[in-house]
């Protein structure tokens, strides 16, 4: 390892110390920026040798905590590792280090007629590697899948600095699927640094429309009667009036001042599906009171109806300094009755919140917007996040869709899994991982101290 792949130091501490799921810190020793997966599995090896936890980190985009070194030690960055290795745009593959941009991986092939189905909002930045550690998704999960799905096999190193290959090029081989038990592991299984992946078709035809709403039950119904239609679109979102204000006042997006809420909808495929199933789509919402339908022309129309959706979650720094976006998936016919808890849970505790989220396959993100200087704001904020989730399981759901359980949601698993279930899931990590010294602390925490270092999510200081 060069000087320069070695970083130390108060701003570095200070930098590495969260993710994007700010209200939980700790520094780590020193952040290591290895170029390839034999300098990973040196790192990893001395690590062991000198009993010092590792967390490995893409973009620090996570949601949950999940790349904060949460007991201290070293920080495994992928930034180096952004090698393109190998393209078979024949077969639809590539292998690629793992630190590579998502977005990145597109724009290299789309010239093609390729790209990267997973489309994370953060993807222009978040990695690879992140996307498979959380099993990552977006606007068009609801038909094109998550992560896993565009996965056929990772290089990655093991705790003890043991270097690896699950599937490959033409994906998992017979026996045991570990290749699917890798991809969402949040990092608490090895280090991926290298990913076989598959490209997919451009859809010759897309085709996009907003609808506005009086309410947020009426869009939400609507959701559920496009769901039930049997019509898949390729994206279905909703934002609410806070997200639509902020984008407003940031971008002059326009719409009617009776809207409360909005949806995207967007259709792919051959000219004539893409367009037939759009127009059933907004036929449903038309009958569910939308006040205004929207569909786009042009390309350019198209990318101005995703301007609510791509930039309102950063256009609500408008609102407050901090904001908390939180995960649970619920059936989406439940949609009317979770988000009335969410606003009814926001005005408990006396928090800002705005909705903006993947309607279609109800992964709810309801984002709280607070000033964590503000005394009580993130005790306040963590038990709001609590309720929120609490009323996800009742409803049917699960503690997260896509931004994983990090040290957010540790204490929430037991809720969904019996005793026996839990114990076998922390048996499967140490096959792995036969220390504590991976990731501690994240998803199942089993290393010591981390009952010190746990989320605030009853008001207890870290």
């Amino acid at each position: 390892m060069r000087d320069d792949q070695v970083l130390s130091g108060a701003a570095v501490r200070k930098v590495y110390e969260t993710d994007a799921y700010t209200v939980d810190r700790n520094p780590p020793l020193a952040v290591v920026l290895p170029e390839t997966t034999e300098e990973v599995s040196a790192i990893v090896q001395w690590c062991r040798e000198s009993r010092v936890p590792f967390t490995p980190r893409g973009a620090g985009t996570g949601l949950s905590g999940g790349a904060m070194p949460a007991l201290g030690g070293i920080v495994i960055s992928t930034k180096k590792l952004t090698k393109l290795l190998s393209t078979d745009l024949e077969n639809r593959t590539m292998l690629a280090q793992t630190g590579i941009a998502n977005l990145r991986i597109t724009r290299m092939v789309e010239g093609d007629g390729l790209h990267f189905a997973p489309d994370p909002s953060s993807q222009s930045v978040s990695t690879l590697g992140g996307n498979i550690a959380m099993n990552s998704g977006g606007p068009h999960t609801l038909k094109y899948g998550v992560t896993v799905q565009h996965v056929l096999g990772v290089r990655m190193v093991l705790s003890h600095g043991e270097i690896v290959q699950i599937g490959g090029r033409c994906g998992e081989p017979p026996g045991y699927d570990l290749l699917s038990l890798v991809v969402g592991s949040e990092g608490t299984l090895g280090i991926v640094t290298e990913a076989w992946i598959v490209l997919t078709p451009i859809p010759e035809a897309i085709q996009t429309a907003t609808a506005c709403f009086p309410s947020v039950r009426e869009a939400s119904q609507a959701v559920a009667e496009i769901v039930k239609s049997g019509v898949l679109p390729a994206a279905l979102e909703m934002m609410d009036r806070a997200v639509l204000d902020a984008v407003q006042a940031a971008f002059g997006l326009e719409f009617p001042s009776a809207t409360q809420a909005m949806l995207l909808i967007e259709c792919d495929g051959s000219p004539g599906q893409s367009s037939d199933d759009l127009h059933q789509l907004v036929e449903i919402c038309k009958k569910s009171r939308a006040i205004e339908v929207k569909v786009a022309r042009t390309a350019d129309e198209r990318m101005k109806l995703w301007t609510a959706r791509k930039k309102g979650v950063g256009a609500l720094g408008r609102i407050a300094p901090t904001v908390v976006t939180h995960d649970g998936v619920i059936p989406p016919s439940k949609l009317p009755e979770m988000l009335e808890e969410v606003y009814r849970v926001a005005e408990e505790h006396g928090i800002a919140v705005a909705n903006i989220f993947h309607a279609g396959d109800g992964n709810l993100h309801p984002i709280f917007c607070f000033d964590e200087r503000e005394p009580g704001k993130v005790d306040a904020v963590v038990k709001a996040g609590e309720e929120i989730i609490r009323k996800c399981i009742e409803l049917g759901g699960s503690v997260t869709g896509e931004h994983g359980i990090g040290v957010e949601k540790v204490d929430f698993l037991p809720l969904m899994y019996d005793e026996a279930s839990m114990a076998l899931q922390g048996e499967i990590r140490t096959i792995f991982a036969s220390d504590d010294l991976c990731n501690p602390c994240k998803v199942i925490p089993n290393a010591k101290g981390c009952i010190e270092h746990k989320v605030r999510w009853r008001g207890v200081a870290t």
